[in-house]
């Protein structure tokens, strides 16, 4: 994360202020900052979007390609995730600064969509045990400003909803080989179903309350936080994995609490992004409103 220097004053006073449910911009403890999301901004990727929470900005996009199944696994597709920190975010990610950070954020994606039931894998298998389809999510952190692991998930969401994937035909031929034909049409295509996607939500301990969204101050002020990944299965939410991160600890008590504040919170971001995303879907022609990112 980057580095915020911070007076002792100032981390009593952002203390004090988790304790009176009252931070520093005005939220609560459960409350989020506001966040702007847009999809469909990179024109020569198969699904883009981007996302601002507040002063922390992430650029998604997911290239496509067919390849040879996992022969443990011959009927799941494969996802492959790739986190690049530029170093516009923080100076801190000049050089190879970002390289441990980017690992971080890698890992916790790749335990987050391990499970099947958070990614159904089958929807990316053309041929079972010979082709399949390849995602390669391509994450940029264009600024740092608190709460990368939420904010990347929900861009890596967002951008799995944008994707197109070109409708493949199969045809035999001699000696029972097949051959894929890919349609060049770009509106003859198929979405993938992100219902049971998984986001990731971070709960920090600051004192002696658990917080969500924090920012880069708050941050400087927590010892340890836990990384909640919520997936969405029948309109339940469910822990598809956690892990901590920070050189502090927690009880046992806290962590139930932290882990029942991480599923109610995703819950509810999981039906926000869904409502959000199927309004930009809706809004073609004249009603989509202008681009507002940097790429417009």
């Amino acid at each position: 994360m980057a580095y915020v220097a911070l007076s002792e004053a100032e981390k009593t006073f952002i203390l004090h202020g988790v304790e009176e449910d009252f931070r520093c911009d005005g939220r609560s403890r459960r409350d989020y900052r506001p966040m702007e999301l847009e999809t469909g901004l990179v024109s020569n990727a198969s699904g883009s979007a981007r996302l601002r929470l507040a002063n922390t900005d992430i650029l998604v996009g997911i290239k496509t390609e067919i390849d040879v199944p996992d022969p443990l696994t011959p009927e799941f597709g494969k996802l492959e995730f790739f986190v690049d920190c530029s170093a516009n975010a923080t100076p801190e990610f000049e050089g190879r600064g970002g390289s441990d950070l980017a690992q971080e954020l890698v890992l916790a994606l790749e335990n987050a969509y391990e499970s099947p039931l958070a990614f159904d894998y089958r929807t990316l298998c053309l041929i079972p045990g010979q082709q399949c389809w390849k995602l390669y999510i391509d994450i940029l952190i264009l600024e740092c400003g608190g709460n990368l692991h939420d904010a990347v998930s929900l861009a890596a969401k967002a951008a799995l909803h944008n994707t197109k994937l070109p409708r493949v035909t199969a045809s035999l031929l001699d000696a029972g080989v097949t051959d894929l034909i890919i349609s060049d049409n770009p509106y003859d295509c198929t979405r993938l179903t992100i219902d049971t996607v998984p986001l990731l939500v971070t709960v920090c301990k600051i004192g002696d309350y658990c917080l969500v969204d924090p920012s880069a101050e708050e941050e400087a002020c927590s010892t340890v936080s836990i990384v909640v990944s919520v997936s969405m299965r029948n309109g339940e939410a469910f822990l598809s994995g956690s892990h901590m991160t920070g050189g502090g600890a927690m009880h046992r008590d806290t962590m139930r609490n932290c882990l029942n504040l991480g599923l109610s919170i995703g819950e509810q971001l999981n039906t926000l992004l869904a409502k959000v995303l199927k309004q930009e879907e809706e809004r073609v022609g004249p009603k989509r409103p202008k681009t507002v990112g940097f790429l417009k």
